[in-house]
């Protein structure tokens, strides 16, 4: 008899779904917040800052969002152009309300399957959430507030620090910005 534990699919595309649904459900503006760094993403590269974007998904922004259970995927203007983006879920690390700040990061994977993507190498897991506070401002992704500059102007925002699990997993890390982010 085998008691290894039965393997099941990732939670991501779940949460990433139910959490737009419910920033959408309350009248705000859906935002992500990526790790363009990762393998697969393809977002314009003047966006970024610091290897991060931030990306307003609201239907008014974007054209044929799909939130599939690999990645997520939409066409959006940028600067005027239309640019098709495609960011597998493993690199989202946040989605958010713009309005209010509240959302979720997103906990980590004990492993990524980059295999739909190609043969690329596998991303490393990827990290828990920092502890530190973090902020995004306006037309800018996420910055985190240096450790030993508390009131350092990226602090404006607070985190709850994660908990541990009984069984050592990190938990979802709850957030609120306190900065706007310009769409």
């Amino acid at each position: 008899m085998d008691d290894a534990a039965p393997q099941m699919t990732s939670h991501r595309p779940y949460l990433m779904r139910a959490l737009y649904e419910w920033v959408v459900d309350n009248g705000m503006t859906p935002h992500v917040l990526v790790d363009a760094q990762m393998p697969g993403v393809t977002v314009p590269r003047h966006a970024v800052k610091d290897g991060r974007i931030v990306l307003n998904i609201a239907d008014r922004a974007v054209t044929r969002l799909d939130i599939g259970n690999d990645a997520m995927r939409f066409t959006a203007r940028f600067g005027g152009v239309s640019q098709t983006v495609n960011v597998p879920l493993y690199a989202v690390i946040a989605l958010y309300a713009r309005e209010t700040g509240q959302g979720m990061a997103l906990p980590s994977e004990p492993t990524i399957d980059a295999a739909p993507l190609g043969n690329q190498a596998q991303p490393p897991a990827l990290a828990a959430a920092t502890d530190a506070p973090a902020t995004a401002s306006p037309n800018a992704p996420m910055t985190t507030a240096p450790a030993d500059q508390p009131n350092h102007p990226s602090a404006a925002t607070t985190c709850a620090s994660s908990s541990d699990s009984p069984s050592g997993a990190r938990l979802p890390v709850a957030f609120a910005f306190t900065s706007q982010i310009a769409c």
